[in-house]
């Protein structure tokens, strides 16, 4: 993301970002405040070598691992985050320019949390970007295979700010003293539980149609839109579910097969009712829809695929 500006939010003032004063609505059915993310799946070229860099650098346990799969969690939590699918000699995701997974991002429960897994990246001589955003403060890798991920942690709600509808996001320097500080006590033992996928962003070709496809089709609230070539969308509030931005350039195209990739993400919904709507709606958009035993499989504009799911919890 851009850093804030004044003129990204032009004559309207700082106001609180309490619930009901930000976000745009889509023009058909909004997901609900409890939608979630379920877990992302990755093609890497080398199941072991993933393996070995999820668990020793970001703390997620092995839950099941399979020829030529994965899949992890957070520590003392069932919940599964991440899947890992190998394809031997696929090229590394940065590579060439391409739609697709930017990021994905572990949502950590606590700011302690995100400061006790900085100091065990200092501690394994990893190095990461940083930003703070506002509404969060985020730390930024490249897993073997080029593929993107953040871990971050939330601010409270109440000291978000919008200006008019917009909420206000930006990135600037992570004060990393006071960070380490907040975890004075807290110990790395791996990704805590409680740890989920906070959300994905995106390359994408044009940020209208993906207004269209994530708003609108699949029922997010637009929540910010004046970075240049990007926009968020959220339910429930929330800063983020999604993200989506044109800054891999006009040549980006879909994956190959033989690409380290995101296979697909996972859209979680509270009740096959709200499924129903949002299958309707994608259906009427002319996308694509592959019924499944929970739920069904959809793409984006530009191929990247989401796995929808009633999920009761």
């Amino acid at each position: 993301m851009a850093t804030e500006r004044d003129d990204l939010f032009p004559g309207a003032d700082v106001e609180p970002a309490t619930p009901g004063t930000y976000g745009q609505p889509p023009s058909g059915a909004a997901l609900p405040p409890t939608t979630q993310l379920g877990p992302v799946r990755l093609q890497v070229a080398s199941l072991a070598r993933s393996v070995a860099y999820y668990t020793e650098v970001l703390g997620l346990l092995v839950h099941d691992e399979g020829t030529g799969r994965a899949t992890l969690g957070p520590q003392d939590d069932p919940r599964v985050l991440v899947q890992l699918e190998e394809r031997r000699g696929v090229a590394r995701a940065d590579a060439r320019p391409h739609t697709g997974l930017y990021h994905f991002a572990l949502l950590v429960p606590e700011r302690c949390a995100l400061g006790a897994f900085v100091r065990h990246l200092s501690d394994v001589g990893v190095r990461a970007g940083a930003g703070d955003h506002l509404v969060s403060e985020a730390f930024y890798l490249t897993d073997p295979d080029g593929l993107g991920i953040e871990v971050y942690a939330d601010r409270p709600r109440h000291a978000w700010r919008r200006r008019g509808r917009e909420l206000m996001m930006a990135t600037d320097p992570v004060d990393v003293r006071a960070l380490l500080e907040s975890a004075a006590g807290t110990d790395w033992d791996g990704m805590p539980a409680g740890t989920v996928i906070g959300h994905v962003h995106l390359h994408v070709g044009g940020t209208t149609r993906a207004s269209a496809f994530y708003g609108d089709t699949l029922g997010f609230d637009r929540m910010v839109w004046s970075y240049p070539g990007a926009v968020f969308f959220g339910a429930g509030g929330y800063h983020h579910h999604v993200g989506a931005n044109t800054w891999a350039g006009p040549r980006a195209a879909a994956p190959a097969e033989d690409d380290a990739q995101l296979l697909s993400w996972t859209l979680e919904l509270p009740n096959s009712a709200t499924m129903a709507v949002v299958a309707s709606q994608v259906v009427a958009s002319g996308a694509e829809v592959t019924r499944t035993a929970d739920g069904f499989d959809t793409r984006d504009p530009w191929g990247t695929p989401v796995s929808v799911r009633a999920v009761q919890r």
